[in-house]
């Protein structure tokens, strides 16, 4: 009897650990959630801040390249374009932190419709294209004739593509070559962006999707517009792939699956 007692009061004893075990692994749940909201909300709260003067900025330098005060001079010409190109830069940090500040918060959920990947693709690369004209560099798209639509977020898409193309200007040569190519897959769609660049080495490209991650393919960027682009493909339940060399240039090919 006394056995049996004694084996109740273990079982009993057991049963009470493991519930304040739960209970604490719960609270520490929720205070993680509170802090990963906070932080959030103090990311949002700054870029706002930032956001602000910087677009008045812009507006400002837009005026005056349009020479509406009054004709510029060739070197404020050049001043003013430096100016343009730092604003725009920050801002699009800004809002890179935004939206990463809320996907790791779990604020920021795709919402998906039926979309056309080669009409996103092609949006994306005639925005970019005045930009490759600036840095002398010709980008080349090749895309089905007939495209399935895919459960995506198209404004989700569109950050992560214009991320991926951003990143393969800056690194390919002046008077250089970007091919972005669409394909359908067994799974879905690929998206394949590949840049004429210096490429990577083995030990950069551990670092590629590290936020602010340094080193030479990252010199001129923080990182975390990759970092933004994988995490947006994994939302859709897709991968990203790297395939680079040093001295060869660099590919980067996503893969969005036909079903949610």
């Amino acid at each position: 009897m006394a056995a049996v007692v004694g084996g109740l009061v273990g079982a009993s004893t057991v049963v009470l650990l493991v519930r304040r075990t739960a209970t604490a692994r719960s609270r520490e749940l929720v205070q993680l959630e509170q802090l990963v909201e906070r932080r959030a909300e103090q990311v949002t709260a700054l870029s706002h801040e930032l956001r602000t003067p910087l677009s008045m900025i812009k507006g400002a330098v837009d005026l005056l390249r349009e020479g509406t005060p009054g004709p510029l001079t060739s070197a404020q010409a050049r001043f003013l374009q430096v100016l343009d190109q730092q604003c725009t830069q920050v801002i699009g940090l800004c809002e890179s932190l935004l939206i990463q500040a809320k996907i790791e918060a779990g604020l920021f959920t795709p919402q998906l419709e039926k979309v056309d990947v080669s009409v996103v693709v092609r949006e994306v690369v005639t925005a970019m294209r005045p930009l490759c004209v600036q840095r002398q560099q010709r980008i080349s798209l090749d895309v089905p004739q007939v495209m399935p639509r895919i459960p995506a977020d198209p404004m989700l898409l569109t950050q992560a593509l214009t991320n991926l193309l951003s990143n393969a200007s800056r690194f390919t040569t002046t008077g250089g070559n970007l091919d972005v190519r669409v394909m359908l897959i067994d799974t879905g769609v690929a998206v394949y962006v590949t840049d004429d660049g210096a490429g990577m080495t083995v030990a950069e490209r551990r670092r590629l999707f590290h936020r602010f991650a340094t080193g030479r393919p990252l010199a001129d960027g923080t990182g975390l517009g990759l970092v933004i682009t994988k995490t947006i493909v994994e939302l859709h339940g897709g991968e990203i792939m790297v395939h680079t060399a040093s001295t060869r240039g660099t590919t980067i090919l996503l893969t969005l699956p036909d079903r949610p």
